[in-house]
């Protein structure tokens, strides 16, 4: 059964850091291009950023580019997304999902990790 699993979220002031853990199970991460996506409040899906199988280079959203990096580890299966520089508009609740973010609301994803950025 294909399972991932978010973790690292929570509160942070502007400015601040968190890093996202997304733990798979069921299938081997490397084999597939990976994702990150996002959900503000009262708002849809929105694409964050994308490794890919194989070489691994990465893709990022314009407005976390320089902010955020994700990175993968073969060995614990499991995807990461690094966030520096943490604003407020950050806000929401942040998915690990396989594939390529072609169609945001059909992809496979965890059950998501709240982040809130406030002061």
């Amino acid at each position: 059964e294909v399972q991932l699993v978010e973790s690292g979220g929570g509160w942070v002031q502007p400015g601040g850091s968190l890093r996202l853990s997304c733990a798979a199970s069921g299938f081997t991460l490397s084999t597939y291009s990976m994702s990150w996506v996002r959900q503000a409040p009262g708002k849809g899906l929105e694409w964050v950023s994308t490794i890919n199988n194989g070489a691994g280079s990465t893709t990022y959203a314009d407005f976390v580019k320089g902010r955020f990096t994700i990175s993968r580890d073969n060995a614990k299966n499991t995807l990461y997304l690094q966030m520096r520089s943490l604003r407020p508009e950050d806000t929401a609740v942040y998915y690990c999902a396989i594939g390529l973010p072609i169609s945001l609301a059909t992809m496979t994803r965890g059950q998501g990790t709240q982040v809130t950025v406030s002061s």
